[in-house]
């Protein structure tokens, strides 16, 4: 039998009873729908990462203090001040790759301005930040190689912080915010960077020269730091750049073959890989829960159709009694399985499109589908139609049809 006319008979046998096929297909349709939002959400996630790691440099090195054991205890990252100001002249002098360095003291503090206050993270830092951050100066300017020195109370403002402090796009460039009763003078507003690496909102920031926080803040007098950002010189390089960066703060701080390293060192390759993996992971999971709809939906589908031939059992009879093949009555009913299936796939990619859209609108979920899941998806839900359709088909293929026409 020609297979247009296979097709064409199946297509008819499906539309006799469209409520069935329509709740045959609903398993299969859920199954896509979920496969197709949960790898969107995935997919925008690790986007989203890379936007972020772009956005941060590629070639960023971040060094925090802490990470050693002290007495059989994992201080951990921060766990102790093992950085000093002097770290930072070492790495200079000593590592030619390292093209721009920030030492970084850290504080979190609640902030007055003209009858209004916030709690805003204040990191203290140096003149080549932006630099390594790639972060431009919205209004007024960044401080300067002097206001480190002087440890002056100056202050560049996150847009957060602008908006709630003097109101949204405001101009505060010469006012004066209160932190800890220490009055500072802000010089400038940082463009909006959105939100970083670990969902933190990077515009919700204070930057002042890292001396002025060590000493008007911290109240210490001594060259401790929290941390270092180091721009390199190439992405290329950041393996045997590290390795140097690694080296000298070993000799720095006088540790011997055999100890452990007082400080954590991370590259944005690190941390990428690290929040990759994550998102790979997690989106891999979801993806398997939602594949179970499919398994599902393909034994939903196996199952009418093994009410399908009993309840056409003379049909079939008939039909081999006028010449048909068995070869043609397991066609049949195979392309009919394919037909649920694939069309169950094809309206829940439309609906798994449809849900990752209003997932971005209604929730600013970042979601992108590509179209490796697409094909995936639809080119499984087809399989799962021709595995699960096969038996039946095969079943009704193999009626007698002597049998079959003195069915009742």
């Amino acid at each position: 039998m020609h297979l247009f006319i296979i097709v064409h008979v199946a297509l008819k046998a499906l539309a006799r009873n469209k409520m069935r096929t329509s709740l045959t297909m609903l398993g299969m349709i859920i199954g896509v729908t979920a496969v197709i939002a949960m790898v969107a959400l995935g997919t925008g996630a690790q986007l989203q990462i890379e936007e972020q790691v772009q956005s941060a440099g590629t070639n960023l090195i971040s060094i925090r203090a802490g990470n050693f054991r002290r007495g059989g205890v994992s201080m951990g990252m921060g766990g102790a001040p093992t950085l000093k100001s002097e770290d930072v002249d070492a790495i200079r002098a000593q590592v030619p790759g390292a093209v721009y360095l920030a030492a970084s003291v850290n504080t979190r503090d609640q902030v007055i301005s003209a009858g209004q206050n916030w709690s805003a993270q204040i990191e203290g830092t140096d003149v080549e930040f932006p630099i390594i951050r790639f972060w431009e100066v919205e209004l007024g300017t960044f401080f300067t190689q002097a206001h480190v020195r002087s440890a002056a109370k100056v202050a560049v403002l996150g847009t957060v912080v602008r908006d709630n402090l003097f109101g949204e796009s405001a101009d505060p460039v010469g006012q004066r915010i209160r932190i800890r009763n220490q009055s500072f003078q802000v010089i400038g507003v940082m463009e909006s960077k959105g939100s970083g690496q670990f969902g933190q909102d990077q515009d919700d920031i204070i930057l002042a020269p890292y001396t002025t926080v060590q000493k008007k803040l911290r109240g210490r007098d001594g060259t401790n730091i929290s941390g270092i950002s180091i721009s390199a010189v190439s992405p290329d390089q950041m393996d045997e750049i590290s390795a140097q960066i690694t080296a000298v703060l070993r000799e720095q701080h006088g540790l011997i073959p055999g100890d452990d390293d007082d400080f954590m060192l991370r590259t944005q390759e690190d941390i990428a890989s690290m929040l990759t993996g994550m998102t790979e992971t997690m989106t891999g999971l979801l993806a398997a829960i939602a594949g179970i709809s499919l398994l599902v939906g393909g034994i939903g589908i196996m199952n009418i159709m093994l009410v399908s031939v009993t309840e056409r059992t003379r049909e079939i009879g008939l039909r081999m009694a006028v010449g048909a093949k068995g070869r043609d009555v397991l066609w049949q009913f195979l392309v009919e399985a394919v037909v649920l299936s694939i069309s169950g796939g094809l309206i829940g990619v439309g609906l798994g499109f449809s849900l990752a859209a209003s997932l971005t609108r209604f929730f600013q979920w970042p979601t992108a589908v590509p179209g490796e899941a697409v094909l995936l998806a639809v080119g499984f839900a087809a399989a799962t139609g021709i595995f699960f359709g096969f038996y039946p088909a095969r079943k009704a293929a193999q009626l007698d049809p002597i049998e079959s026409l003195r069915f009742e």
